[in-house]
């Protein structure tokens, strides 16, 4: 695959995604979006793509937020149309997909480039990561999904002061407050990244996407999580993972996913 904006890169089972707009610190404008749509549905559509990292390119940022100068002059109806498709062709997709995806996050994570990253199963950071969502100085408010993600990992209040001041937190408060899992140098981010997408890739795919959905349902409002759980739990038995990670547990010896 070949684009303009994104790098795609696949080794056996992982494949990595680098934003590579440096110029511009990796900003999200619409060409960027879709591509990052076109790429997570083909490596999804592979079935020997079992886990994705996102990152972005050069040392200092990972993405420092949106392109303002494409929506600076929208009306009310253009501005809701953009958190919309945004939501569903990249944001909402991402948190949805039945591949895991570690957002590697090597610097600046601003507005929507936090949101990116707050859309992905989870998140590593290097030590000179700073995030924020400053839309509220702009007199706008986070709109692929930071007023709603945000909450769910550090908790109303935080979520509340973040948002309100339009500040930016260390990678350290970061992992304090739950919103990334692990802080390493700039160096040792990728290998991280890597070595905990190692972890995943020898288990089951079939379970870590019903995990997701699982997971997820928790946090859809009408939505019964454990209910979800009990489905997935009982589909799972009718998969050939199932007979063969069972199988090779009863017959002490390690499963071939």
């Amino acid at each position: 695959m070949k684009f303009e904006n994104i790098l795609v890169e696949k080794k056996d089972s992982l494949a990595q995604i680098t934003i590579n707009r440096p110029k511009k610190l990796n900003a999200l404008n619409k060409a960027t979006i879709k591509e990052l749509n076109i790429a997570f549905a083909a490596l999804e559509d592979d079935e020997t793509t079992r886990a994705i990292i996102l990152t972005g390119s050069g040392d200092k940022a990972f993405v420092a937020g949106a392109d303002i100068s494409e929506f600076a002059d929208f009306s009310v109806e253009e501005g809701a149309n953009l958190s919309r498709l945004g939501h569903e062709i990249l944001f909402d997709y991402v948190a949805n997909l039945s591949i895991p995806v570690i957002a590697a996050i090597n610097g600046f994570a601003l507005g929507g480039g936090l949101e990116l990253a707050m859309a992905c199963h989870f998140r590593v950071a290097s030590d000179n990561a700073k995030m924020g969502l400053p839309e509220v100085s702009l007199g706008v408010i986070p709109g692929y999904g930071g007023t709603q993600r945000l909450p769910q990992l550090v908790g109303k209040g935080k979520a509340m002061e973040m948002i309100m001041t339009a500040g930016m937190i260390s990678a350290e408060e970061a992992k304090e407050s739950g919103l990334v899992n692990h802080v390493t140098t700039q160096e040792e981010l990728l290998p991280l990244a890597e070595k905990i997408a190692g972890k995943i890739t020898r288990n089951s795919s079939d379970a870590i996407s019903a995990a997701i959905r699982a997971i997820n349902a928790g946090f859809e409002e009408g939505v019964n999580g454990f209910d979800v759980e009990v489905e997935e739990f009982g589909e799972c038995f009718g998969t050939e993972d199932f007979n063969e990670g069972t199988a090779a547990f009863l017959g002490k010896r390690k499963p071939n996913f």
